[in-house]
């Protein structure tokens, strides 16, 4: 039983990649327990396993004093000298206490709670392994799906990617290769639970880390990310060395970098914008691609009222209003937009702050004209 025992620990250790030192100490547990519970014994006692050659013995443990009350935790000062003359009052002898036939029941009892135990600690382990990527991106494979959850499978665990975290214009089938962002890991009684995201906006900064080796290397940092998943978003990136583009490094040579994510997203449309610390320049670039006039700003109520073309209001606002609500969640601050004609003739805009003549105001009602 015994050259079984560590034959099986050896095992475990390589296939599991459970510490054998965890296991010993769940078999000593499981021992004290089977020797209790098999000999009606309630003594304190040790477990002393012997990984070189598996052999396994007991020992009972006594406080040493001076007037024995319980025999089975207590031993006399002058009984424990006879076993060594240096024990004293307070000192724990340990007397070998194993049984005949210890070794059939420890083998019993080892196999059922080593079998709990290995449970337990590859549950730990692949909860310790997924508790690290949370907040990170995996690739995992549809497994199946109901009413609540599609199942997705990421190797050592299957996670759920919740109804509310698919995204609209997407199937998914079994089989179905697809890029995850983890949101939590929890602990439960059956082992790591995982639930991923496709909307989440971390799944879109994840992936252009993953294409674009600027934003991997913080030479180009996000600023803000507004999505509305599976149909639009916006991203502000921002680099401190003035001879980088950042907008440049995300669509990358005839947009290959950008056109992945929008592949990978099944088709949504990605704004990528310059971030500014000026206010006036960010709700500029964040309403692209629509043409600013003029940004007036409100410190107080953190609001801002922008001036666009007449021809370019509809493109400005967007459909169903997404285009002024993605730029204002991604700025932060409120957006009012006004047409050109109506700032003049409420008297706050003048059109000569344009800066535009008529051949450059023809060319950009031209190019808003095939925009939409």
């Amino acid at each position: 039983m015994n050259s079984d025992l560590l034959d099986a620990l050896t095992v475990l250790e390589k296939e599991k990649g459970i510490s054998k030192d965890i296991l010993v100490e769940a078999i000593e547990a499981a021992l004290i327990s089977a020797y209790k519970r098999n000999f009606h014994q309630a003594q304190n006692v040790r477990i002393d396993f012997n990984q070189d050659t598996g052999e396994i013995r007991v020992f009972a443990r006594k406080d040493v004093v001076e007037e024995v009350e319980d025999p089975r935790l207590h031993i006399s000062v002058e009984e424990a000298k006879t076993i060594n003359p240096q024990f004293d009052v307070e000192d724990v002898v340990e007397i070998e206490v194993t049984p005949r036939n210890f070794g059939r029941i420890a083998a019993q009892t080892a196999k059922q709670v080593v079998t709990q135990r290995v449970r337990e600690a590859e549950r730990g382990i692949i909860f310790s392994e997924f508790i690290d990527r949370e907040d990170d991106i995996m690739t995992g494979i549809v497994q199946r799906q109901d009413h609540r959850f599609i199942y997705v499978d990421l190797g050592r665990v299957e996670a759920l990617l919740p109804a509310s975290e698919q995204m609209p214009n997407e199937t998914y089938h079994p089989h179905d290769r697809i890029k995850v962002y983890v949101t939590k890991v929890e602990k439960t009684t059956k082992g790591p639970q995982v639930v991923v995201s496709r909307t989440h906006p971390g799944l879109l900064k994840r992936l252009f880390e993953l294409e674009v080796p600027e934003i991997y290397d913080g030479t180009v940092e996000i600023k803000s990310i507004a999505r509305e998943a599976g149909d639009r978003s916006k991203i502000a990136v921002h680099a401190e060395n003035p001879e980088v583009d950042p907008v440049g490094s995300c669509v990358g040579q005839k947009g290959q970098r950008v056109q992945a994510i929008v592949n990978e997203l099944k088709g949504e449309k990605i704004d990528i914008v310059r971030w500014s610390e000026d206010i006036v320049e960010y709700v500029a670039n964040a309403l692209s691609p629509s043409k600013v006039l003029k940004v007036n700003v409100d410190e107080e109520q953190k609001m801002t009222q922008v001036i666009v073309p007449d021809y370019q209001l509809s493109l400005a606002i967007g459909k169903r209003g997404q285009n002024a609500r993605l730029a204002a969640k991604l700025t932060g601050w409120k957006i009012d937009i006004k047409s050109q004609s109506e700032a003049e003739e409420s008297g706050i805009y003048n059109s000569d702050e344009t800066g535009l003549n008529e051949s450059e105001q023809n060319e950009l009602k031209e190019n808003t004209d095939n925009l939409e």
